[in-house]
C-alpha cells in the first residue's frame, strides 16, 4: 500500500473528504453524459461539477437551470442529494449492516464523523433507527405533496405528482433547497398544504442526527418493541441530554426570530410580500423566515428583498442549524456556547455553564476554532469574488454565505459568477457540508500529539 494512500484511510478525516469528492466525482461524469440533459450535447465540466456538489453538500446553488436536466439527470441529482444528506459513511455502515448483519469497528468510528459524538457501541442500533427515521419522514411528506399535488392540479397526473412529491420530499428532508419548478417554489405561494409540511419537515431534518436518535428513543413506550421499553424507560428517566436542549432551545428562538424579522422588513415591499394578502404575507414570512436556517427554498423573489433583510437571512444561513445534521454554517449550538462565552467573561465567571451544566475547555476552544474558521473562510471566499466578479460586498457575502451554510439562496447571481467564482463556491460548499475543522484537519501536515507543553505567558489582549 502507497504512503498516500495509507494517509488517507488512517485519517478519518480525510477518508471522509475522499468519500464525499469521490460522489462528487461521480456524479459530475453522469451529469455530463447527453443523456443527462434536454438537448444533444451534456452538460459541461464546470456546470455538472458545480451541480453535483450542490447536489452532493445539499445546498441548492445552481449555476444552470435544473429543469435543462432530463429525467436521467434529474435521478442522478435525487441519488446524490439522498447519499450526500443522509452520509457516505453512514450509508456505508447501514449497507454493511444489511450484507455483512455488523459493522466493523473502522467502519462506525468514519459513520461517527458524520453521525456525532454517539456511543461506538451502540452505533449499529442507532444507524437503523437513523434509516428508519428518514424513510417514515420522506414517505410521509412524499404521501401529503402527492395528495396535494394531484388534488389541485399541479402535474399533469398521478404519476408526474407521485415523482415531483417523492423527488421535493427528499430534497426537502435533506435540506437541499433544489426544485424541479424554474421558480423554486413560488408557485405554491399561499398553499399551506405544501408550505407548512414543507418547512415542518425541513425544520426536522435540520435538528440532526442526535436529536433525532434522542426523540427516537423517547418515543411513546407503545411503540417500542417489548424486549427493549426497559432500558429505553431508564434513558427516558435521565432527561433530555444538554446537546438535544441546545439544539430545540436555539432552534426555536430562530424559528420565532427569523420570520418575526422577515414579516417587519418586508411587509411593505412590493417586490416580495407587499403585494399579497394578509394570510398569504404571514404564511410567505414564516417560510422565509425559517428557510435560510439551511433549506434553501423560497416563495419569493431573494433578490428583491430589502437590505436588512439581506442581512439577516445571511447571518441566519452562517449559523445553520443542528450539529451532525445536513446544514452547513457553524451551527446553533456552536452560536450558543460562543454566546456562553462571551456572557460568562463579562460576568467574570470562570467557568462557562450553560442550562445547569458546566461546558469543558476543550468543547470551548472547539467552538471558538470553527466560529473564526469559518469567518475566514466566508471573508476570504467573498473577497475572492469581489475581485474576480466585481461583486459588491453584500452580494459576495450573501452568495459565500449560502455556499458555506450549504443553504442555496442566491440574488439571482449564481449563473452569472466567473468560472474562479464557481471554483470559489463549490470549494465552499464543500467545506460547509463536512466542517471547516473537518475540512482543515485533512490537509493537517501533522495529526500526532506533543509530548511536551511550552512555558506559560501571558500577552496583553483586549
Amino acid at each position: 500500500m502507497s504512503g498516500a494512500v495509507f494517509r488517507v484511510i488512517s485519517n478519518p478525516a480525510r477518508l471522509v473528504l475522499s468519500a464525499f469528492g469521490a460522489l462528487i466525482v461521480i456524479g459530475t461524469l453522469l451529469l455530463m453524459l447527453p443523456v443527462a440533459v434536454d438537448g444533444p450535447t451534456g452538460a459541461g465540466l464546470e456546470d455538472a461539477l458545480f451541480i453535483s456538489t450542490s447536489a452532493t453538500t445539499v445546498t441548492g446553488l445552481a449555476s444552470v437551470d435544473v429543469t435543462s436536466f432530463s429525467l436521467f439527470g434529474e435521478l442522478v441529482i435525487l441519488a446524490l442529494i439522498q447519499v450526500g444528506g443522509f452520509g457516505v459513511m453512514t450509508i456505508g455502515s447501514v449497507l454493511a449492516l444489511v450484507v455483512l448483519r455488523r459493522v466493523g469497528l473502522r467502519q462506525r468510528m468514519l459513520a461517527r464523523t458524520e453521525i456525532g459524538e454517539i456511543d461506538i457501541g451502540e452505533l449499529a442500533r442507532l444507524l437503523w433507527a437513523i434509516f428508519r427515521i428518514t424513510v417514515v419522514v420522506e414517505a410521509s411528506l412524499a404521501l401529503v405533496l402527492f395528495a396535494r399535488f394531484w388534488e389541485e392540479g399541479y402535474e399533469g397526473g398521478p404519476a408526474a405528482s407521485a415523482y415531483s412529491a417523492v423527488f421535493h420530499s427528499v430534497a426537502t428532508f435533506n435540506n437541499a433547497g433544489i426544485s424541479l419548478y424554474g421558480d423554486n417554489l413560488a408557485r405554491f405561494s399561499g398553499d399551506v398544504f405544501v408550505l407548512l409540511p414543507v418547512s415542518f419537515t425541513f425544520i426536522v431534518g435540520g435538528f440532526g442526527f442526535p436529536v433525532w436518535v434522542e426523540m427516537w428513543r423517547r418515543r411513546p413506550v407503545a411503540l417500542q418493541r417489548p424486549a427493549k421499553r426497559g432500558p429505553l424507560s431508564a434513558e427516558r428517566s435521565q432527561g433530555w441530554t444538554l446537546h438535544a436542549k441546545l439544539t430545540l432551545i436555539a432552534t426555536a428562538v430562530l424559528l420565532v426570530v427569523g420570520p418575526l424579522a422577515v414579516l417587519a422588513f418586508e411587509w411593505r415591499n412590493p417586490a416580495t410580500l407587499g403585494d399579497l394578502g394578509v394570510g398569504d404575507k404571514l404564511l410567505a414570512g414564516w417560510f422565509e423566515g425559517v428557510t435560510p436556517r439551511t433549506a434553501g427554498f423560497n416563495v419569493v423573489d431573494t433578490g428583491g428583498m430589502e437590505g436588512p433583510t439581506l442581512f439577516l437571512v445571511t447571518v441566519l444561513m452562517f449559523v445553520g442549524a443542528g450539529s451532525a445534521s445536513t446544514s452547513g454554517g457553524i451551527k446553533v449550538t456552536t452560536a450558543a456556547v460562543i454566546a456562553a462565552v462571551i456572557w460568562s467573561e463579562i460576568r467574570g465567571e470562570r467557568d462557562v455553564n450553560m442550562l445547569r451544566r458546566r461546558l469543558p475547555d476543550s468543547l470551548v476552544r472547539g467552538a471558538v476554532v470553527i466560529a473564526l474558521l469559518s469567518v475566514c473562510l466566508v471573508v476570504t471566499a467573498s473577497l475572492a469574488l469581489m475581485a474576480s466578479d466585481g461583486l459588491e460586498l453584500g452580494d459576495a457575502l450573501f452568495e459565500t454565505a449560502s455556499a458555506f451554510g450549504t443553504v442555496g439562496l442566491s440574488t439571482g447571481i449564481t449563473g452569472a459568477i466567473s468560472t474562479f467564482g464557481h471554483v470559489v463556491l463549490t470549494l465552499l460548499m464543500f467545506a460547509g457540508r463536512v466542517g471547516p475543522v473537518t475540512f482543515a484537519a485533512a490537509f493537517a501536515l501533522r495529526t500526532d500529539t506533543r509530548l511536551y507543553r511550552q512555558a506559560e505567558e501571558r500577552p496583553i489582549i483586549g
